[in-house]
Formats: structure tokens, sequence, C-alpha cells
């Protein structure tokens, strides 16, 4: 495939960074449209940033996949509502405006454990979005489902996060013993990830951090 025009929803976060390096790097990309609220810190002649409001979307320009790395955590939203709705609900909104610009081919960043009717209400978000995401009518779905994400948090300005820095400790002594899909991951391994099966998905695929991991 060649000559793409991608579009990417959440570019300054952990894996939305990876995305954008390796989506950048691709010479069958040609251009790369990123949605954020802020612009990312950099420059390329393939890059044109968007700074949108998530809930007032303006329409999307032309392209052929989208990759949906937007996220945040309660605690940093500060409340349920406020985290609905940026994984849900900014997610969902920027998939809907994606179809109708003509977007064929979706990438989403999803979670280990998402399953709408979960009682952990983070899981339970993240699969609700998965199910809204597989009922439009997108001719592929690659849902991606890292479990612990390893990566360099406070390079983004981000606060770190004790079960990530937990788990790849953990890891780092046992992780014989864990299995593949329960080992902490490299940011950039679910980003390449999406990156290489994407392009060519049809239906609805489901990526676990075993199979993503390099």
């Amino acid at each position: 495939m060649a000559n793409r025009t991608v579009i990417i929803a959440g570019a300054t976060g952990l894996v939305g960074r990876e995305l954008l390096r390796g989506l950048l790097a691709d010479p069958s990309v040609d251009h790369v449209h990123v949605l954020g609220r802020r612009s990312p810190p950099v420059v390329s002649p393939k890059l044109t940033a968007h700074v949108v409001d998530f809930a007032a979307l303006p329409s999307l320009p032309a392209a052929d996949e989208l990759y949906l790395a937007l996220g945040t955590t309660i605690k940093v939203a500060g409340s349920q509502a406020a985290f609905r709705a940026v994984d849900h609900d900014a997610n969902l909104a920027v998939a809907k405006a994606a179809l109708a610009s003509g977007v064929k081919r979706v990438g989403l960043v999803s979670a280990m454990g998402a399953d709408a009717k979960s009682r952990i209400f983070y899981s339970r978000v993240k699969g609700e979005l998965e199910n809204d995401l597989a009922a439009l009518p997108f001719a592929g779905l690659v849902i991606a489902r890292p479990s612990l994400l390893v990566g360099p948090r406070e390079e983004l300005g981000q606060p770190a996060r004790p079960g990530e820095e937990w788990g790849n400790r953990l890891n780092q002594l046992i992780g014989f013993l864990i299995p593949p899909n329960y080992k902490p991951i490299p940011a950039a391994d679910v980003a390449q990830a999406l990156v290489s099966t994407v392009p060519a998905a049809v239906g609805t695929q489901v990526l676990l951090s075993g199979a993503m991991r390099r």
C-alpha cells in the first residue's frame, strides 16, 4: 500500500508518540494528521497538527486510516465522568467523524481486561468503547489490549503510574514466571503492532500483549 493518509488522535501520549514516530518514518505514508488539545513537539513535511475540542469536532480531512490513542486515568481526569469523556466519548467522536471523512480502517489502543460487562469501571469503559467501534461500518478494526505499559512518561510530562512501575520491577525479578499476555510491554511494541496490522485489516482483530511483544 502506498500514498496513505492517516489520522492520529492522541499523538502526545505514551503509545501515541510511538505511533506518530512510526507513521512518519513509513515511506508508504504521505501525510499524517494529528488531532489533539495541543500540537506534538515534532516537525515534518508529512505532518499537519490540528488543535481541536473533542466535544465539538470539526469535519476531518479525508484519510485511509485512523489511530485512536486518547486516554487518561481517573486520578488525572478528576472523576469517573471526566475519565469517560476522554477514554470513551472523545475516541468514539473521532471515529464517527473519521468514518464520515472516508476512513476505512481503525487501530485502537485499549487495555488488558477490557469488557463492557466488567464490574471494574475502567475495564467497563474500555470494553464499551470497543463494542461501539465494532458497531461502526469500518472495513477493519484492530484493537490492541496491552498489559502494563513501559515507557518514559516523565519525558511527556505525565505523572508516574505506580502500577506500571511495580509491574516492571516484578517483571525484572520473576518475568520468566509471568504469562506473556500479563508481562509489561513497551509502548513502542504496541504502536508497531498497530502500524503493521491496521493497513490491511479486515473485520475486527484483537491483539494481546503476548502477540504484540517484539
